[in-house]
């Protein structure tokens, strides 16, 4: 299995948190449209042979783009790739950039999955982070998506928010739960540096995340997500069983994938490349940087990322595909996390449970040739 990733770089305005690459000036709009099909087609043997069984519009706003612009870039995708006929196709949308008759038009080209980001449906907590749409005309979008007749929605919520308390969280899952949407993408709030937040909080502008409070939170979310029949299949992705994100499945299973626009990662199986990080140069010279990957690479990565999913390390696989010696250095690293009772085996896996989840990225790296 084979995805696409199209990077939309376009927003309204830059939320306080957001470390993407992204830009609120659309002047360059219909030259990006252009570069993105040119890039399209240039790079259409990318992933040889396989085919395409998820195209997923990320950014940045994919919602701020009208239906015929994202129309022009699936006809080009498909002209040019071998897009399976029942094809994941996902739009990430913010509140404030649809209407019912933008969700109806999406649905009209055959966009079939809905990545909603929400973020919290209390008012104080979506100034905070800066986020233009209100509490109130978040629910009626979501109401607008069933309407129209979407089947898999993903709502996006962040918790660790300051203004955030435990009360007002449990709420936000309960207003979850009861929309009957089978999937939750949660994040815990993480500032860096050089956003906007980042800066507030430096200054005393704003006040600081709680490690303590974001680790209560984390543990309130998988007790009501495991008490409502979903499965954490993934750090901060939770699914009833069956309707996991396809796309987002194939970066954590270390699957090829394809990434066009300003900023975009690709990965073949044995390099990653990634496209320059600006609208203007992206539209007048299309540049990437690329990396072959060592075996050392290979390895740390397919650590990282599958200790991050309910489907563990496999050892198996790291015989069979790394050799000997890196099974026996993984085997010996894991004893302590097992004794610890951060991690179970469960046949030749090897997984994290709930609370080794919180330590994952140290895990990994101890873990790491």
């Amino acid at each position: 299995m084979a995805g696409i990733y199209i990077h939309i770089p376009f927003c309204k305005s830059k939320c306080a948190y957001c470390n993407f690459f992204s830009v609120v000036s659309e002047k360059r709009r219909d030259d990006f449209l252009d570069a993105l099909k040119r890039e399209a087609e240039a790079r259409k043997d990318y992933l040889g042979e396989e085919e395409v069984k998820t195209v997923y519009f990320g950014g940045g706003t994919p919602s701020i783009m009208r239906a015929s612009e994202i129309s022009e870039i699936l006809d080009c995708l498909k002209k040019n790739y071998k897009i399976a006929a029942a094809s994941e196709i996902t739009l990430e949308a913010n509140p404030d950039t649809v209407s019912k008759e933008s969700l109806f038009a999406y649905k009209s080209l055959g966009i079939n999955r809905l990545s909603i980001g929400i973020q919290s449906f209390f008012d104080d907590d979506l100034q905070y982070l800066s986020r233009k749409h209100d509490s109130k005309h978040a629910r009626q979008v979501l109401e607008w998506a069933q309407e129209v007749g979407f089947q898999e929605i993903t709502l996006d919520l962040i918790y660790g928010i300051p203004t955030l308390t435990d009360e007002k969280w449990r709420k936000n899952l309960e207003i979850f739960f009861s929309t009957g949407f089978n999937h939750l993408s949660a994040y815990a709030l993480t500032v860096e540096e050089k956003t906007a937040l980042g800066q507030r909080i430096n200054k005393g502008v704003a006040a600081p995340v709680c490690e303590d409070a974001t680790i209560r939170q984390y543990e309130i979310l998988c007790e009501a997500t495991e008490n409502h029949g979903f499965e954490h299949y993934e750090i901060s992705n939770f699914a009833r069983p069956g309707h996991y994100s396809k796309h987002n499945t194939i970066y954590w299973k270390g699957e090829k994938y394809l990434g066009l626009g300003p900023s975009a990662h690709s990965f073949d199986g044995v390099s990653r490349q990634w496209n320059v990080a600006g609208v203007k140069d992206y539209c007048e010279s299309y540049s990437f940087e690329r990396e072959q990957l060592t075996p050392d690479d290979r390895y740390n990565e397919y650590i990282m990322t599958s200790l991050r999913t309910m489907w563990g390390v496999d050892l198996e696989y790291l015989r069979l595909n790394f050799g000997e010696k890196y099974a026996e250095k993984f085997e010996k690293g894991v004893e302590n996390h097992i004794s610890s009772g951060k991690m179970f085996r469960k046949d030749q896996n090897f997984i994290l449970n709930d609370n080794g989840m919180l330590f994952a990225d140290g895990i990994a790296a101890e873990l790491f040739f």
